[in-house]
């Protein structure tokens, strides 16, 4: 078996962290410095596509759905998310590292089957924060998977999401019945009842990073009333 050998390298704005792009004959991985093992690896991504799916399951007839991806990656949520929802949904990926973007449109893309070719899909070259603050409040679904989960490590300004001013946006930028979504790298008793406080039912979903073994990770399913106004 061949090496891994670094391919491209790119930074995180705002902090200029470096990004690394791994490859090892059909496999990619993405590497953050000063952190040991990957951030994202080819091979592992059932978490990320369960994501989707429990974030969507029910927009298969939402004629009109619009879907939010906090947090690109290697365009596994992303490629789950346009498999679930109709053809004419609009779905908005949101990632800050320009760089990861262009690793999608390159070599990486084929991991999740070009997902950022699809027709439905609209790339923001920017925090996720920026449309989740949006007064318009029209999306059926919001992912989020922009770092390690509720402790965020790949950028300080990603711990907005996971506070009480920045869930309160969340459910603000929801249609009645949305769904937010969030992965992490593990569970935290002290998020989910955050996300109850905001007015959310949240139920906690474990899936391993590879279907039947890997990493357990943990799933937030925080879905808003269909009449908010009503406990």
């Amino acid at each position: 078996m061949d090496p891994w050998i670094v391919i491209e390298r790119t930074t995180v704005p705002g902090n200029d962290t470096e990004l690394t792009l791994w490859r090892r004959d059909d496999d990619f991985a993405i590497r953050l410095a000063g952190v040991p093992g990957d951030l994202m690896n080819s091979r592992r991504y059932h978490s990320e596509e369960a994501l989707a799916e429990l974030a969507c399951a029910r927009l298969g007839a939402d004629d009109d759905a619009r879907v939010l991806v906090g947090g690109l990656g290697m365009g596994f949520t992303l490629g789950a998310v346009l498999r679930c929802v109709p053809r004419s949904a609009e779905v908005i990926v949101a990632e800050l590292v320009p760089g990861v973007v262009e690793w999608n449109r390159g070599l990486l893309g084929q991991c999740a089957g070009r997902p950022l070719d699809d027709g439905r899909t609209r790339v923001h070259p920017g925090d996720v924060a920026e449309l989740i603050k949006q007064p318009a409040g029209d999306f059926d679904a919001i992912l989020l998977d922009v770092d390690n989960g509720p402790e965020a490590m790949t950028a300080a300004d990603n711990e907005w999401l996971y506070s009480s001013p920045g869930l309160r946006q969340t459910y603000t930028a929801l249609r009645p019945a949305g769904v937010a979504a969030f992965w992490s790298a593990r569970a935290d008793q002290r998020f989910a009842s955050r996300l109850r406080k905001t007015g959310f039912k949240v139920q906690l979903r474990t899936v391993r990073a590879r279907p039947g073994k890997g990493s357990r990770h943990t799933i937030f399913v925080a879905k808003k009333p269909r009449d908010p106004g009503v406990s």
